[in-house]
């Protein structure tokens, strides 16, 4: 069978399928729409990562596709209901980079909170800007808020926990009496009472219509004053303008931004000159750990779904 692979996969699992399939790899490929959708046509499977646009011309030019493989867990690159409709398979890799963005979370926080970990250039120079870090904040006795509480949250409470927090929950799919939150020791509030209570927010949500702009500038400025947000969910979930209105305004105190509505960062983004702001390049779940494991993750399903479907 043909499986089409237009973006980056590591080696190991790429051979795998090669041993086992016909195998059209070609990282830059998706930089190339109309080479795509030629190589696409008659694929049998498609092993994708965010940049892929699984809608529109390429998804109805499929003839033979029966499962889309995805290198990470967000959707919002797929028409997940009109692959259902065409009886397409969508294997995305849950939980299998939950750690890495778990790690990303507390790590940011613990640098925004502390306030110390972006001076080397000052120090560098000669200068010595240590009195206003005298103010810098421990994590320790601090409270998580996590917006949305699925795989990714889960682990990011179990770190959170393991370093002293108290840790909140605001998951519409939750009932209070849910025992995944009895066995993580968190309380589900009302979003806004969460950011109220949270010294440091983080958000787990996919982006669906009821997502987009949600932390717009009334909602920003329910946080708590001195707290930090991170968002390693999915860009356009938090309004970018807005973002950058309220930290000048000191609430939230600092954030910490990995994903964002278009990426790269387009000239003129209001982000640019945001002040107590660290932007990284949609990192958060990658790593060279997560990296194995999405991967084979994917491959291994691809190669179950493929091998459930008689040569045609």
């Amino acid at each position: 069978m043909k499986i089409v692979i237009p973006e980056v996969l590591i080696d190991e699992p790429l051979q795998r399928l090669r041993a086992r399939h016909d195998v059209v790899y070609d990282p830059t490929l998706v930089e190339r729409p109309a080479e795509l959708l030629e190589a696409a046509r008659d694929a049998d499977a498609l092993v994708i990562r965010v940049r892929t646009q699984m809608r529109g011309e390429l998804l109805e030019s499929l003839t033979r596709c029966k499962v889309i493989g995805r290198q990470g867990v967000g959707l919002d690159n797929i028409d997940v209901e009109r692959c259902r409709e065409r009886g397409i398979r969508i294997i995305p890799a849950i939980g299998a980079n939950a750690r890495s963005v778990a790690e990303y979370v507390m790590t940011t926080a613990m640098m925004m909170l502390r306030g110390a970990y972006l001076s080397s250039a000052e120090v560098a120079a000669g200068k010595w800007p240590r009195a206003p870090m005298l103010l810098g904040r421990e994590i320790w006795g601090r409270t998580l808020g996590l917006v949305g509480f699925g795989s990714i949250g889960q682990v990011t409470a179990r770190l959170a926990k393991a370093m002293g927090m108290e840790v909140l929950a605001h998951d519409p799919s939750l009932e209070p009496a849910s025992p995944v939150l009895a066995e993580f020791g968190c309380r589900l509030l009302p979003l806004d009472d969460l950011l109220a209570a949270s010294d440091v927010v983080s958000l787990h949500l996919p982006l669906v219509p009821g997502t987009r702009r949600l932390f717009d500038a009334a909602r920003l400025a329910c946080m708590k004053p001195g707290s930090v947000l991170v968002n390693a969910a999915r860009g356009g979930i938090v309004d970018e303008a807005a973002l950058a209105d309220a930290l000048r305004r000191g609430r939230p105190y600092a954030a910490a931004i990995d994903v964002f509505e278009s990426e790269p960062l387009g000239p003129g983004s209001p982000l640019a000159d945001a002040p107590n702001l660290l932007l990284t390049p949609h990192i958060g779940g990658l790593t060279a750990d997560s990296e194995i494991r999405v991967s084979n993750l994917v491959v291994d399903r691809v190669l179950e779904v493929l091998a459930q479907h008689p040569e045609t």
